[in-house]
């Protein structure tokens, strides 16, 4: 099945070490909390929460990054990997589910996100589709 999700994500918590190498080469590890935007409720039943932690590799803000994800729902929760570019504003790239607990016990799943700033300081909007079996 097809299906595409947009979060509303914020950084809880972030802490940043300067490598030293080149100038702006910062490695960071980043806490992130949201919730969806639009949200239809599937067969997991309610939104509960959203936690993602992510470590990122930059020079000038711009970089790779990895990271995991927890989604959980009233019935179910999905635990996935995720892994992207940082370029200019937006951070693009594939995620895949390794995990799901209750009613998603079975799910399969794997697509790309993007993240792009909101106009909110520390706020983030994160777009994903992908395709997920059950």
């Amino acid at each position: 099945m097809q299906r595409k999700a947009s979060f509303k994500i914020y950084v809880t918590r972030r802490e940043m070490l300067s490598v030293g190498d080149v100038p702006d080469h910062t490695l960071m590890l980043t806490e992130m909390e949201g919730e969806p935007l639009n949200y239809t409720p599937g067969v997991a039943g309610e939104f509960v929460s959203r936690r993602s932690v992510g470590f990122h590799d930059r020079v000038k803000g711009d970089g790779p990054m990895t990271g995991y994800a927890t989604t959980i729902y009233q019935n179910g929760a999905v635990y996935s990997r995720f892994q992207g570019e940082k370029k200019g504003v937006a951070t693009s790239g594939k995620w895949e589910v390794y995990k799901g607990i209750g009613k998603l016990s079975a799910l399969k799943g794997s697509g790309t996100f993007v993240v792009k700033p909101s106009d909110k300081h520390g706020e983030f909007i994160l777009d994903m589709e992908g395709t997920y079996e059950l």
